[in-house]
């Protein structure tokens, strides 16, 4: 048998890696919930016992501390572990844009935007794009366009979103890992390219493709 080249044992070891990082992280979210648990009952007792405010607003920043790490982690470990997407042909992308991009202008072009989607996971990443990454600035232009935009790409081939409005251009947002909004862009991306699409930063602008439907599959 030929040994593995460096390549390979490199690859390997950042697959054990990773799949070690997953079960870490996870086991540490649920000592996070523990010790929330413990300071919401310490919590309890304090408000009882009439303790001075500035304790009580410790411990209250202290629990709200705990519950974003351990959201953070959550997704962190949704990130590190296979997609399983629940698919339904002829689900209506642009009622999907629509519902996660609730607050802002879409302007979508006429006709059928159909595809195999699965509903729940794309309208979340739809959301996590409109409300991370600066996106959610994608409000109406000067001379009145929307933020949001949907297109079709060729005859039926693709379905183009684009947010506008951006702030901040020339970082890779979906590939920063920059807190817990830098994890919901990348579980964003990761949903989109699950479903056969690809999602980018251009300047200012995010755009996502994702195929659709043709005729014949209707």
């Amino acid at each position: 048998m030929k040994p593995l080249s460096t390549e390979l044992q490199d690859a390997e070891t950042l697959r054990e890696l990773g799949s070690a990082s997953v079960q870490i992280v996870h086991d540490l979210k649920n000592q996070l919930n523990g010790l929330k648990l413990y300071a919401t009952f310490l919590r309890k007792r304090m408000e009882k016992s009439e303790r001075p405010a500035d304790e009580l607003e410790t411990i209250a920043k202290l629990i709200a501390g705990l519950e974003r790490a351990a959201g953070d982690m959550t997704l962190l470990v949704r990130y590190g572990r296979p997609l399983e997407l629940r698919r339904r042909p002829g689900t209506d992308l642009s009622r999907l844009l629509s519902e996660a991009a609730e607050g802002h202008r879409v302007e979508a072009d006429e006709g059928s935007f159909d595809g195999d989607f699965d509903q729940d996971a794309l309208k979340e990443a739809l959301k996590n794009i409109t409300q991370g990454g600066h996106a959610s600035a994608a409000t109406d232009d000067e001379d009145g366009a929307a933020g949001i935009r949907l297109r079709r790409e060729g005859s039926n081939g693709a379905a183009v979103i684009e947010w506008r409005g951006v702030t901040q251009a020339g970082e890779e947002l979906f590939h920063g890992f920059a807190g817990g909004e830098g994890l919901r862009l990348a579980l964003a991306s990761k949903i989109i390219r699950a479903h056969g699409g690809e999602v980018v930063q251009d300047g200012d602008v995010l755009r996502a493709r994702l195929p659709l439907q043709s005729n014949d599959e209707r």
